[in-house]
């Protein structure tokens, strides 16, 4: 066969490549269409996945791309919806513990108006005195919180004594701990433990460790400084209602907790300073022991 014979059929070829290709072309436009009108006017809740008509390599990975990236915004769509549930449940809360001590602080307060013997108006004024500490630390606890959660809240660090802190810590909550009768088991290495961090901030954790120990144990703590770990450990009256995995979540307090006396942000604090600090905090439950461990870096 001569090469003028074959031209014929090699046009008929390239004619039929050319048509193939354009319908392609077309198929491939379509379809191009149909998946950015699918992603313009899907609803952002419905967790819809696009499908793909053209099943071609690159159109099966641009669709399995798509429907990834809904996935991972339907994700972020359920996890937001739940925080914003969890904040709902956490200031209703928190409004009722503020309103529990704030009410009987305007009873008392009613009560002394109308008391004309000396003594009792003054031990109904000091019942009102303890309810307004209870409100004020409430409301400092839910100050802290918003400090820390700013995105510009920073900490200055230089070495600091940290048994030092800690007994100022443990000293100021002396009269709480006289209140439940309270002697807690401190155990100090003679060798003072250095570390490059604020002291207000550590002192803060402090205090809300060892808050948390008066409120929600059942013993006196055991307080351990070993090496650079130092460890805050009490017995708890129910173990099976405490998430040793969740204590350091915001709001969170387990069922035998809810007693309106705490705002369910003390242990958030704790978790979030430490973060600002770069101090490792682990919680464990041990049969009925909670033990909260803060190590230092080296």
């Amino acid at each position: 066969m001569n090469l003028t014979a074959c031209l014929p059929l090699a046009v008929l070829v390239l004619a039929l490549a050319v048509l193939v290709l354009a319908v392609q072309l077309v198929r491939s436009e379509r379809e191009l269409r149909s998946i950015a009108r699918f992603l313009t006017e899907r609803d952002t809740a419905s967790n819809t996945r696009v499908t793909i008509g053209v099943h071609t390599r690159g159109f099966v990975r641009l669709g399995q791309a798509v429907n990834r990236m809904i996935d991972r915004h339907q994700g972020e769509r359920i996890a937001a919806e739940e925080g914003k549930r969890e904040v709902r449940r956490g200031l209703t809360y928190l409004s009722h513990d503020i309103r529990t001590p704030l009410a009987g602080a305007q009873g008392y307060a009613q009560l002394a108006a109308e008391e004309h013997d000396e003594a009792v108006r003054a031990r109904y004024l000091e019942v009102v005195a303890r309810r307004l500490d209870d409100v004020e630390g409430l409301l400092d606890q839910l100050y802290a919180y918003a400090q820390v959660q700013d995105p510009d809240y920073r900490v200055e660090r230089e070495p600091v004594e940290v048994n030092e802190v800690l007994a100022e810590a443990l000293a100021s909550l002396y009269a709480q701990f006289k209140q439940r009768s309270w002697q807690p088991v401190i155990q100090l290495e003679d060798e003072p433990l250095v570390a490059a961090s604020n002291a207000d901030a550590l002192g803060r954790v402090f205090r809300n460790l060892a808050v948390n120990a008066l409120r929600y144990g059942s013993e006196p703590p055991r307080i351990v400084q070993h090496g650079r770990e130092v460890s805050f450990a009490n017995c708890v009256a129910n173990p099976e209602s405490i998430d040793a995995d969740r204590l350091f979540e915001r709001f969170y307090q387990g069922d035998a907790a809810r007693s309106g006396e705490g705002s369910g942000l003390g242990l958030a604090i704790v978790a979030e300073l430490a973060k600002a600090l770069d101090l490792e905090l682990t919680a464990r439950l041990e049969a009925d022991v909670l033990t909260i461990t803060l190590t230092f870096p080296k």
